[in-house]
């Protein structure tokens, strides 16, 4: 026995390759000592889900959710043990809620990030609200798609406010698909963002905690041949720029197991997707990279149990801001301010 014993929850959808990988390592890691010889035994259950009252105490010290983005009523679980039982998430259910891809895109772009030129159209259908009818015929205001579309710049990409895994994005290079994409949009609100043309890298972070892994992501290949095994598509001043926004991002928004997708254009980075909540680590996607993954997250997530590593629920978004709005700093000056705000959030001195 060991003198404290700890619990990590999985709630979890049709994933099953990773998980196993992850319970095999965790179950051969045994005991942790502290200096002080205290020791400490972690092991892991799959998340049901059932009734709960809302003053059970959980089993759980911390959960990995990779199910609350879709199905609603383990999100409200998370948020019941994160309010009341203080166990640690990754990820927030609360910012993942409220900071789609949409509310991330604006913060990034206050904190100056080289995110490419966004719009945000209104629904295309009339939304299924009896109120709909009155408040659009009174505030809604007929704009015209075509001229929106050039300010933006053709080609661009129409993609969901709040979308994943890909679904509904569209490049658009003419008014003729404009339309098309636009009149199949239905209730879904949608972006208008110029595409990067001519970029040199499309580069995919993963981040588990303070650790980043950037990947060489090929987009146009078959899933399992997306992750390219490459260690020097990037210059050590361009892979540290998006290791940098990638765990600004996380810290930002309190997220500690995502994904950022950058274009590289010479010595340029431009975050396009950084809010996922469930970041792809399939082995079949990942494969030569998957080690890392299980590795990190396992580092991660009992270095979190085993300090008593207290959740933060609250967002700080003030002391970024403060950074951001100071017009004496270059660009590289502020990433290297968030950069620090950052690695105190993960405690990456630890």
């Amino acid at each position: 026995m060991a003198d404290v014993e700890h619990v990590i929850g999985l709630l979890l959808g049709t994933e099953d390759d990773w998980p196993r990988a992850y319970e095999a390592l965790l179950r051969r890691l045994g005991v942790v000592t502290e200096a002080d010889g205290r020791t400490h035994r972690t092991r892991s259950v799959r998340v049901t889900i059932e009734p709960f009252n809302l003053r059970s105490k959980p089993q759980h010290d911390l959960v990995i959710d990779r199910l609350a983005y879709w199905y609603y009523h383990p999100r409200e679980w998370l948020k019941k043990i994160a309010l009341m039982d203080d166990v640690y998430l990754l990820n927030s259910p609360f910012t993942f809620q409220s900071m789609e891809k949409h509310a991330a895109y604006c913060a990034m772009i206050r904190l100056g990030l080289k995110v490419p030129e966004t719009v945000l159209v209104p629904f295309k259908n009339p939304l299924d609200n009896s109120r709909w009818a009155y408040t659009a015929s009174r505030y809604n205001q007929s704009f015209d798609l075509d001229a929106t579309a050039a300010q933006v710049g053709y080609p661009l990409f129409m993609k969901p406010y709040d979308g994943g895994a890909w679904v509904g994005v569209s490049k658009i290079r003419n008014a003729t698909e404009l339309h098309a994409a636009y009149d199949t949009s239905g209730e879904r609100l949608m972006h208008l963002q110029a595409s990067v043309e001519g970029y040199d890298v499309f580069a995919r972070s993963l981040t588990i905690g303070p650790e980043t892994m950037v990947m060489k992501f090929q987009p146009d290949k078959p899933m399992h041949e997306r992750y390219a095994v490459a260690h020097d598509f990037l210059t050590a001043e361009t892979g540290d720029e998006v290791v940098t926004i990638s765990r600004l991002i996380n810290a930002f928004f309190r997220w500690e197991f995502n994904s950022c997708e950058s274009l590289v254009k010479g010595d340029q980075v431009h975050p396009i997707d950084y809010a996922n909540a469930c970041p792809d680590v399939a082995i079949t996607s990942l494969h030569y990279y998957f080690p890392w993954a299980m590795a990190a997250l396992l580092r991660w997530t009992v270095y979190c149990v085993v300090t008593g590593r207290k959740p933060r629920l609250d967002l700080d978004t003030a002391a970024y801001f403060a950074i951001s709005d100071r017009t004496d700093l270059s660009y590289a000056e502020k990433l290297g301010e968030y950069r620090k705000l950052a690695d105190a959030y993960f405690e990456t001195d630890r």
